[in-house]
């Protein structure tokens, strides 16, 4: 099994001398019952490493639960509340930037960490510099490249793309029955008041049956690609530095004005 957490030593990391730190983030949660409780985990954690061994990157270890309410009624679900998370993203940001990093991306694999927007959106306004990745329009790029069948709505949870990602990642975690296990819930209008129980019996949103390990290695390959835009967004928005010559300017105007 391919590591989750991130080996790198200390020296690695200063030969590195990345500037950017990745997060990933997953969750723990029912997917079925042919996927572990750590899928969301595993996903983020898989793209996070190709990630970094294709940009230079921190890699961070993943946050491992996450807002997951809405699957409270299956056993094994764990959830913290969304401001913990806010707050867990924000200590882990001022840690990152404290030592010597300049910005964070947040790599989101839980649709339901819906607090993770405006974290990145308040965070970004106030002065930090942070992404959030992938994008919808990521994900939706990702799964025209890897041909899959289904869209995002229809393949909401335990379907085509998480099963293909865990087919080419860790096939091993992957239990006989995704072949049988489609379910289509069209209409989830009332999901936030009632909970995933509301529109499926067995956990799984989505077409699991479509899956393969080649479109799981596709969806990784187009999401790496696409990253190369959000390196580029944080470079151009951060702070430039002042010169010493415009520092030594306002401090003689402060002077004069006390």
């Amino acid at each position: 099994m391919d590591h989750v957490l991130p080996t790198a030593t200390t020296s690695d990391e200063k030969n590195r001398g990345a500037a950017c730190a990745v997060l990933p983030i997953g969750s723990f949660e029912q997917h079925g019952d042919y996927l572990p409780l750590i899928t969301d985990t595993v996903i983020a954690s898989a793209i996070s490493r190709e990630l970094a061994n294709t940009y230079p990157l921190f890699q961070l270890p993943p946050v491992t639960i996450s807002c997951s309410h809405e699957h409270s009624a299956w056993r094994g679900t764990v959830s913290i509340s969304s401001s913990t998370l806010h707050s867990m993203v924000d200590d882990i940001y001022r840690s990152i930037t404290d030592s010597g990093l300049a910005s964070l991306v947040i790599l989101n694999c839980h649709g339901g960490n819906y607090v993770l927007a405006n974290v990145v959106q308040e965070g970004n306004a106030d002065g930090k510099s942070m992404a959030l990745f992938p994008s919808g329009r990521d994900w939706a790029e990702a799964r025209r490249s890897a041909r899959l069948a289904t869209s995002a709505h229809e393949d909401m949870h335990a379907g085509e793309l998480e099963t293909s990602i865990l087919l080419h990642v860790n096939p091993e975690l992957v239990r006989d029955g995704y072949q049988a296990a489609d379910w289509v819930a069209e209409d989830r209008r009332h999901l936030l008041t009632t909970g995933m129980s509301e529109y499926t019996q067995t956990g799984v949103v989505g077409r699991p049956s479509l899956a393969s390990a080649e479109k799981g290695k596709a969806l990784i390959a187009s999401l790496v690609q696409s990253f190369a835009s959000v390196l580029e967004i944080l470079r151009r928005t951060l702070p430039k530095p002042q010169s010493h010559a415009g520092q030594s300017l306002r401090c003689r105007e402060s002077g004069r004005s006390q």
